[in-house]
């Protein structure tokens, strides 16, 4: 007596047979929740946002503020995370200060999360956050 399994492949068919209601397509994951942005990115599209209202170079804000030009620009690009002392210097030298900068990046970010909060229900007061919390 042999112990070998039958070499039965299974089929899978690929359109249900004719005649048949097709089975009720299965319920997958649900999908994911929109991702927020994160705080670089906010704090960088602020800086960028307010040189460019001031007509200013970025060469012109970089030499002002004592950094590279090369790492300003990842900074407002949110490739870098940058430190408190290099946010002081930049908004700085935007005639802004370090809490003007982070005021206005907390109201965007309240701003672009209050899209996702909601779900767009309508009348639904959004959360107000009067605090700020950074991390190093």
């Amino acid at each position: 007596m042999s112990n070998r399994l039958p070499n039965d492949a299974r089929v899978v068919p690929l359109r249900p047979p004719a005649g048949r209601p097709a089975a009720p397509p299965r319920q997958g994951p649900p999908a994911p929740a929109a991702k927020e942005p994160l705080w670089r990115d906010l704090v960088g599209d602020v800086l960028r946002r307010e040189r460019l209202a001031q007509e200013r170079t970025l060469k012109d804000v970089a030499d002002a503020a004592r950094i590279s030009m090369p790492y300003l620009s990842e900074v407002e690009r949110g490739r870098k995370e940058a430190s408190s002392e290099v946010l002081a210097a930049a908004a700085q030298a935007l005639g802004l200060g370090l809490g003007d900068l982070l005021a206005r990046a907390q109201g965007e970010l309240v701003r672009v999360t209050s899209r996702y909060a909601g779900g767009g229900r309508r009348g639904a007061q959004a959360a107000s956050y009067d605090g700020m919390c950074l991390a190093a």
